[in-house]
């Protein structure tokens, strides 16, 4: 009755805002046209298309303010005015009641908001789907941004959470890319990332793990998280002063250098993935700012960890291939790797896939990245998968989601960023590193203390070897000599028995010629 009473809501708030006419009036069929006018009658809709779909994902809650997060960064994607619209979603969401923020900071701490901050800002500096940050001071006087989880946020996502396993199940059940797509697996990881996201104390600890990760890059700013001060509910950590991304024309004017911010962008994902396999997951305009302070100047500021992505070695040495068979154009590495992998079939034809892959993306090459929209080329591929029946990888999909972020920030800071050319050194310096002699060294480093405990041992073990493998090796062949007994025994009755058979029959041949004659 929940999921009922819940989709009924969601196709009010469809209706209510006018969601349906911005489907139905693009296309040009009579009858859908006529159905557009229909659904019509009797509402408002003069308010603009892009506030309409703002407020109605406001009113949907969490999980579609998300999804109204990633459309934002997808200029290419959508007209300017409703891309305008969605960007409010990334730091202006309506803030909860400050007094709310409180009792739940008192809560937490179980002491009055005075014992704990020597001040404390009631109007909140920026307000997420998910909580709102207030600026405060502890009583030693550092500087700190105080994170506060929205409240009954459980209750909301599990709803929603529940109408996409029903709608997953549907899809797997009657589409015929159902099983391929794995909609129900792929629910279930944003189900693990969503309530992550609920926990602030998972998020300091991924705050910390990144911070420790970048610190030898050089690129990047992660605040530092006080743990004395943080709960499930409230996240306590260094304050960030810094200029939001969004705000080009005030960082030009400061004497940032756009394209290199861009360019470094690209550096700090692809080493974040490739290199560490821990990856900020939820890279949007509004979670990211830009340092103008002397001695951080032009660093990117990384806010907001409630999502992150992992990989494991395979799934980065796998990702790496493909990216750097793609960047030299080697389209027949990427098929073979998509079938060493399982994604495809074991049958299918390499050549065929090739040059699927080579349609594909070839044209793509040479090009800026304001004449590409990495969008169009994975829609593409998605078609191509149809045909040979790829299977979606759900541990990929924060990766996915993070690329497109990626592209939509580095197209907005510079149109004329070459997002292969930039990433295509960075990639063939990590294959290197991977099979160099550098591989090598990290390796047998990571396994001394396994070697340290062997070598002592090792003589006895060779000694114990040496007294006991004899006997072994007399048993295994007494049993491999009484089997090849059997076996000749067997194959001399089998010869017995055929020679007696054709002896037989050139017996009768003999005693049947005599009789005649």
């Amino acid at each position: 009755m929940r999921r009922f009473f819940r989709g009924a809501f969601i196709v009010w708030v469809v209706l209510r805002h006018g969601l349906d006419e911005l489907v139905l009036s693009s296309f040009q069929h009579p009858l859908l046209r006529l159905l557009t006018r229909w659904v019509s009658i009797g509402r408002d809709l003069s308010v603009p298309r892009g506030q309409r779909l703002r407020e109605a994902l406001e009113r949907l809650g969490p999980i579609f303010v998300k999804f109204g997060q990633v459309l934002s960064t997808r200029r290419d994607l959508l007209p300017p005015d409703i891309a305008d619209e969605l960007a409010a979603l990334q730091d202006r969401v309506p803030p909860f009641p400050s007094d709310v923020a409180v009792a739940t900071i008192e809560r937490a701490f179980g002491r009055k908001l005075e014992q704990v901050f020597a001040s404390f800002e009631q109007v909140p500096i920026a307000s997420a789907s998910i909580a709102q940050v207030h600026f405060a001071t502890l009583n030693d006087g550092r500087e700190v941004a105080v994170k506060v989880l929205r409240p009954n946020m459980l209750p909301v996502i599990d709803k929603d959470l529940g109408l996409m396993r029903v709608m997953a199940g549907w899809v797997e059940r009657l589409s015929a890319d159902g099983k391929r797509l794995k909609p129900r697996e792929v629910v279930a990881e944003f189900d693990k990332y969503l309530h992550d996201e609920l926990d602030l104390v998972r998020e300091a600890a991924n705050a910390a793990q990144l911070r420790r990760n970048m610190q030898d890059v050089g690129l990047v700013l992660i605040p530092e998280m006080y743990w004395d001060y943080c709960r499930p509910e409230v996240m306590v950590m260094e304050r960030m002063k810094g200029v939001p991304i969004s705000r080009i024309e005030e960082l030009r004017a400061r004497g940032v250098d756009i394209p290199r911010l861009a360019r470094d962008g690209v550096t700090i994902f692809f080493t974040q993935v490739f290199r560490d396999g821990f990856f900020h997951a939820d890279m949007h305009p509004g979670n990211i700012q830009v340092s103008v302070e002397p001695t951080s100047f032009s660093r990117y500021i990384s806010l907001d960890f409630g999502i992150v992505g992992t990989l494991t070695e395979y799934d980065k040495e796998y990702l790496a291939q493909n990216f750097s068979a793609f960047f030299r154009r080697d389209y027949k590495r990427v098929a073979e790797l998509h079938i060493e992998s399982g994604w495809v079939p074991s049958d299918t034809r390499v050549d065929e896939l090739e040059s699927a892959i080579r349609a594909v993306c070839e044209p793509y090459f040479d090009r800026p990245l304001k004449e590409i929209s990495l969008g169009m080329v994975l829609m593409r591929l998605f078609q191509t998968s149809r045909r040979f029946n790829v299977e979606i990888q759900p541990q990929l999909v924060l990766l996915q989601k993070t690329l497109l972020n990626i592209e939509g920030l580095g197209r907005e800071l510079d149109p004329e960023l070459d997002l292969w050319s930039t990433a295509k050194p960075f990639l063939e310096k990590w294959m290197l590193d991977q099979v160099g002699p550098q591989r090598l060294l990290r390796q047998l480093k990571e396994e001394a203390p396994q070697y340290a405990k062997l070598l002592p041992a090792l003589p006895r073990l060779l000694h114990d070897y040496l007294q006991q493998r004899p006997d072994d090796l007399r048993r295994d062949l007494k049993a491999l000599m009484d089997e090849q007994r059997r076996t000749n025994r067997l194959l001399q009755m089998i010869v017995y028995v055929g020679l007696g058979f054709l002896l037989g029959l050139l017996a009768m041949q003999l005693l049947v010629r005599v009789q005649i004659w």
